[in-house]
């Protein structure tokens, strides 16, 4: 299980997990193997067989999943963009700008 906080700000409130480009994935499921935080889930019978099932135990900033896929099939949200957020959320701003 992730921590339930990064920076003080609550984990579910801050934008940061994979994403998966169906275009370019080929279900080696390296991703999966790599990561020990359970952020994807394998669907052996579904037509999707990955999905990002627990997007908020994603290590904030940890792109290491991403590394392992050599298809470039995973991406993360602006880094810059998501400290901005998470800055304005610890001043008191929303974090939605």
């Amino acid at each position: 299980m992730s921590e339930e906080t990064f920076m003080g700000v609550p984990r579910d409130k801050i934008d940061w997990k994979p994403t998966i480009d169906y275009s370019k994935c080929n279900y080696c499921m390296e991703c999966v193997k790599f990561c020990p935080h359970k952020v994807y889930q394998v669907q052996e019978e579904a037509e999707i067989k990955l999905i990002v099932a627990n997007p908020t135990n994603c290590v904030v900033f940890c792109r290491a999943c991403g590394k392992t896929c050599g298809l470039d099939a995973l991406s993360f949200p602006n880094k810059a963009e998501v400290s901005k957020k998470i800055k304005e959320m610890r001043t008191g701003g929303n974090g939605n700008d």
